[in-house]
């Protein structure tokens, strides 16, 4: 998930005190963690501004550096396939439904342009309020809010912070890297 196609609601927020102290760096699982809590905050949850036409977050400070967003899905909104740059993260719905479909195989992550995926890679999942998903690095996935008519609201980290985000295109079986973004693309 990036925060590049996304309409800022605010600049930082302090989310729920995490267990993970800043002496460590924060596993998968204590994202998860975090983002359960977070995503519990009806207060913090019901702070993000709206938007009709695209998705608005807000930075939250995550657990021992973590990097961490609360984001706002319209209605038929979703990212597109991409991957996190190497870093392991979690991600929870907070309110609505998040479909998450993603790639149960390892993929390189550098020197390659285009992969035909084996079959019975695929994974999809629905995600309803309250639940949520761990990853480690070399996960590859797109998320959307499949509804017409209602927002979704979901709670991202990632460890380390987002050093980059691959996009994919994919037609059948073929993956194709479309673009690398930066941190300072997404500013």
């Amino acid at each position: 998930m990036s925060p590049s196609p996304l309409t800022p609601a605010r600049a930082s927020v302090r989310a729920p005190a995490s267990g993970a102290g800043s002496r460590f760096a924060p596993t998968k699982v204590d994202l998860l963690d975090f983002a359960l809590r977070t995503a519990a905050d009806a207060a913090l949850v019901a702070s993000l501004p709206l938007d009709e036409q695209g998705r608005t977050w807000i930075r939250l400070d995550g657990p021992g550096g973590s990097e961490a967003w609360l984001i706002g899905w319209p209605p038929g909104t979703g990212t597109g396939w991409h991957d996190h740059g190497g870093s392991h993260g979690a991600f929870v719905t907070a309110a609505g439904v998040l479909r998450e479909d993603s790639l149960a195989a390892r993929l390189p992550t550098e020197g390659w342009k285009t992969l035909e995926l084996a079959e019975g890679v695929d994974r999809s999942r629905e995600l309803e309020a309250g639940a949520g998903r761990a990853f480690g690095p070399h996960h590859v996935h797109e998320v959307r809010n499949g509804s017409t008519s209602a927002h979704a609201i979901s709670v991202h980290a990632y460890y380390p912070p987002l050093p980059l985000i691959r996009r994919y295109s994919r037609t059948g079986a073929v993956l194709r890297v479309e673009q690398v973004e930066r941190p300072q693309d997404w500013s």
